[in-house]
């Protein structure tokens, strides 16, 4: 029991996830500065933002349901913080025995997206109620994706749902987007990715020009500080996500450590990349987007992977 907590509370859980999290936000905003010809933040920013937010007043809407508004925030830090276990402890090669890591990362993925929604409509104002419902379709739509992508995966592994497994084949015969279909899965992954972030070109439910905030529009104080949280770490979750299941994992050996680094890096930076050369879409380009060419892509991986490409 002391075991699973530590791996909750302090590594690879709340305080490893949200102190890499928070750098990793970081990275992306000096990245997005230099972009746009700007210096950029101070290393610690991302900090000073979370600590001045828990300092600040909490404001509660008159006619929000008070608890599930405030306990929204809390459900998606904590889907945040299970994912980061799930995901980083077999990625730094720590065996727990388990062995149904692909199927209950997938759900806990979706429960910061989940949370926010519920967060949302609990707080009774119409935009975020309109920012809840882009987000309910946006989830439809890159869902299947990434399931898609996963599917293949598992294919390319053996048939094994362990992420431990999935990555010592990779470590084994090479990391899968050394191959035709691993590149494709790579492209559809990160745009998986860059949805479940709500990073440009989809962040239809909280743009911030079209609807003040949408979903976050009534957080404040304590609870914006954990949806901020949440953000972090998932801004480190799901980057490794990629790392784990196509680009063989973590390895703390010599100079594999560097790589791994730089690996964790590269995703972020295209990340960024991405987020800073796209307008935003609309919430039906986004649909399309996905149900037509992100699935048809990983359908195609599939049957490379079936045929061994």
């Amino acid at each position: 029991m002391a075991g699973h907590i530590f791996y909750f509370l302090i590594f690879p859980g709340l305080l490893f996830a949200g102190v890499g999290g928070g750098l990793l936000s970081w990275f992306d905003r000096k990245i997005t500065a230099r972009v746009q010809f700007r210096v950029g933040p101070p290393l610690l920013q991302p900090f000073y933002d979370f600590v001045k937010l828990m300092a600040k007043e909490t404001i509660i809407p008159s006619n929000a349901a008070k608890s599930v508004f405030l306990l929204a925030p809390i459900l998606a830090v904590t889907g945040a913080c299970l994912s980061s276990v799930f995901i980083l402890l077999p990625g730094f090669g720590i065996s727990t025995g388990f062995k149904g890591d692909l199927i209950v990362v997938f759900y806990l993925l979706m429960v910061p997206s989940l949370a926010y929604i519920i967060g949302a409509l609990a707080s009774g104002n119409p935009i975020a109620n309109l920012g809840a419902s882009r987000e309910m379709k946006l989830i439809i739509g890159y869902e299947l994706s990434l399931l898609l992508v996963l599917a293949a995966v598992i294919l390319k592994a053996g048939n094994s749902i362990s992420l431990s497994e999935i990555i010592a084949v990779q470590q084994q015969q090479g990391a899968f987007i050394g191959s035709i279909s691993g590149v494709l899965l790579f492209v559809v992954a990160m745009m998986c990715v860059q949805a479940k972030l709500a990073f440009v070109p989809f962040d239809i439910a909280d743009a911030e020009t079209e609807i003040a905030g949408g979903i976050f529009i009534e957080f404040s104080g304590f609870t914006l500080a954990m949806v901020k949280l949440a953000k972090y770490i998932m801004l480190l979750v799901l980057p490794s996500f990629v790392l784990v299941i196509l680009l063989g994992g973590f390895r703390f050996e010599g100079i594999h450590i560097l790589w791994s680094v730089l690996k964790l890096l590269g995703v972020v930076l295209l990340i960024t990349l991405v987020r800073n050369t796209n307008p935003r879409l609309t919430i039906g380009q986004s649909m399309r987007f996905f149900f037509i060419w992100m699935n048809l892509f990983a359908i195609i991986a599939i049957v490379l992977a079936y045929f061994g490409y």
